[in-house]
């Protein structure tokens, strides 16, 4: 009887890949996880965020924080109260408009100003403050 010889001593190397999307742990970017990979699936973008999270665990943990509490400098909190406030002015201006508009115009107007007012919030990271573009 013949064995067949595919199988012995040959990695098999017809592994498809799939793409799954995740969030970072530490920065919160979209990222693709390779799935049918071997081992534990990613938790972090790239090696400089796990870092991150490495150290400000160890940081908690000399400071006797909890998982849920948080220290943030002050001036980084008073920037994001400020961006809070001007998107908060912005969906009242938005509501007061769109209850009065008749025109395609003053919709497209109304969601561009929403979006002004929306994209420093969304380029905003807690963990290292805004984010650079």
């Amino acid at each position: 009887m013949r064995v067949p010889r595919w199988g012995i001593g040959r990695r098999n190397t017809d592994t498809v890949t799939k793409s799954e999307q995740r969030r970072c742990k530490w920065c919160r970017r979209p990222f693709d996880a390779a799935t049918g990979r071997q081992g534990r699936p990613r938790l972090y973008c790239r090696r400089s965020c796990r870092q991150r999270d490495y150290e400000a665990r160890r940081r908690r943990e000399e400071l006797g924080l909890t998982e849920g509490e948080l220290v943030i400098a002050r001036a980084q909190l008073d920037d994001l109260a400020d961006k809070l406030y001007v998107l908060e002015a912005a969906v009242e201006d938005v509501e007061r408009d769109l209850a009065e508009a008749s025109e395609g115009r003053d919709y497209q107007e109304a969601v561009a100003w929403l979006l002004d007012a929306a994209r420093p919030l969304v380029q905003w990271r807690p963990a290292q403050g805004p984010a650079s573009t």
